[in-house]
């Protein structure tokens, strides 16, 4: 039977349809409204700080250094989260930063080798990896990256190719939209500064007392001498005058009342430029502060003992933000449900200037592993940047003089052992090598299985050398600048670049 349309009844259904969808839509906007009260991803989004500072180790005031004044940096580790056992997935500015601004291992993306990439030969990043600035322009924050007077944009040191200003909107944070959340990087000289001449001049002038040679105690390995005294004390005034910028980035972040709504991250890219520390995998160069202040999101007053690697600091700072972490992010958040413990570390040092090397730690527990994959070579292989330190000759005479001790002349020998192994509770120095004591095979052959397990799930790409060609590659812009600033500097270069060759030669 058919049905025959009414039009009262049609009319009757339809305004109780409308009724019943504009109930739904008030009800739908009511629901949304306070879920977005009650949902933290849509809360005020809190200011990322990166504050990191060049060639320093772990000498602040709230680690212990007596002579040091760092009340800034003291005051973040007291009312924040002090990571005491963080490390650098590599000992060199370039490689530390490659894989700082992608949160992945440095050896993952190709990046390994210091200074790489500068050349003809260009290094790109894998697909689908993404710098964290990118990141975080991509959710709406302002990016920035100054030095600590914001007057003109900060050190980048990326070994990939890239377009800054895809990641930076500028230097200057407060250009930023009204109510626009940013994420500032502020890049601070740190070590690098009782190196030039006008910087320690302004160490100096900035500093109310200076620390003398005579006040401080050299580490074991390091001999008793006035050129090392000295250079030594230059470096604890140092990072005092550090402590006096980070004091001036913080008062800016009160004085535009932001500070509450930040959270800041205090850590340095490696060790303090060293023998036996920034280019190398002992504690002088790996270990570094790690402070994360943001008491509104973090909580204050902690202190954590577990391994952390410095790439953990990508994914921690964008969890941080609300913003999704990559799936192919090696990194760790540090806070939260997602946080995952590391049970160990993995350092690695590769190519540093003309310098050909290959070395890689593992830092688990108490114990520190390192692998020397170029065992006939010295430790302190001819490095133009390095040599020119003032500390270098001084060591380089005494040990041919025979007025070095063991401890000090470990780093001075002509080759090295395959592995060495330390304890670091009994050993905290790493001059006891325990890789041939009967004892300790057991443990050798666990971090030997770490190691290579690493090896392979992270790709690491050091285990195949540098083409010739990407080397030539690097090295002429360095011997190009070189020739053009100083021919004498450039002379020893060409002689390092020829020695590199012969070694690889003779299977060196």
């Amino acid at each position: 039977m058919l049905r025959t349309h009414n039009p009262k009844v049609a009319t009757v259904k339809l305004k109780s349809l409308k009724l019943s969808i504009l109930l739904l839509v008030l009800t739908l906007n009511l629901s949304a409204r306070s879920a977005a009260a009650e949902t933290p991803a849509n809360a005020e989004r809190p200011n990322i700080v990166w504050i990191l500072v060049d060639d320093m180790s772990c000498h602040f005031g709230y680690q212990g250094e007596p002579l040091v004044k760092t009340p800034h940096v003291d005051q973040l580790a007291r009312e924040g989260t002090v990571f005491n056992h963080a490390y650098a997935t590599a000992p060199v500015c370039s490689t530390f930063r490659s894989a700082l601004i992608t949160g992945m291992y440095q050896t993952t993306i190709g990046a390994h080798h210091h200074r790489s990439g500068r050349g003809a030969l260009k290094i790109h990043l894998p697909k689908g990896v993404q710098t964290v600035p990118e990141l975080f322009r991509n959710a709406g924050y302002y990016t920035t990256n100054a030095n600590p007077e914001e007057t003109r944009p900060g050190k980048e040191d990326y070994n990939f190719v890239y377009q800054k200003s895809d990641l930076y909107d500028g230097v200057d944070w407060t250009k930023r939209a009204k109510g626009q959340p940013f994420f500032a990087q502020y890049q601070l000289q740190g070590g690098k500064l009782r190196n030039v001449g006008r910087w320690y001049d302004e160490v100096k002038t900035g500093l109310e007392t200076l620390i003398t040679a005579e006040e401080v105690t050299l580490p074991p390995y390091y001999p008793d001498h006035p050129v090392i005294r000295e250079d030594w004390a230059a470096y604890l005034n140092s990072v005092s005058y550090t402590d006096l910028q980070v004091g001036r980035i913080l008062d800016k972040l009160k004085k535009e009342n932001v500070l509450d709504n930040t959270i800041v991250f205090f850590l340095t890219d490696h060790g303090i430029s060293h023998a036996r520390g920034k280019q190398f995998l002992y504690e002088e160069g790996l270990k570094i502060p790690f402070v994360v202040w943001g008491p509104r999101f973090i909580g204050s007053k902690s202190v954590r003992d577990e391994l952390i690697a410095h790439i953990d600091l990508a994914a921690t700072s964008l969890a941080l933000a609300g913003i999704e972490i990559p799936k192919t992010m090696q990194g760790r958040p540090l806070f939260g449900p997602a946080a995952k413990p590391r049970t160990y570390v993995v350092s690695a040092r590769d190519r540093c200037d003309e310098t050909v090397d290959h070395i890689r730690s593992v830092r688990k527990g108490n114990f520190k592993y390192i692998r020397n994959y170029l065992p006939q070579r010295p430790y302190l292989q001819p490095c133009k940047y390095k040599d020119g330190k003032p500390f270098m000759p001084v060591l380089r005479e005494l040990y041919a003089a025979g007025k070095l001790n063991a401890a000090q002349s470990l780093h001075l020998a002509e080759t090295r052992p395959e592995e060495e192994l330390y304890d670091l509770t009994s050993d905290p120095w790493e001059i006891h090598n325990l890789a041939d004591d009967p004892a300790r095979q057991k443990q050798l052959r666990e971090f030997r299985g770490l190691l290579t397990n690493w090896e392979l799930e992270t790709d690491d790409r050091g285990r195949f050398p540098e083409s010739e060609a990407m080397y030539d590659s690097d090295m002429k812009p360095y011997l190009d600048k070189s020739r053009k600033r100083d021919p004498t500097a450039a002379a020893i270069l060409e002689a390092n670049i020829k020695q590199m060759k012969r070694w690889h030669a003779a299977g060196k």
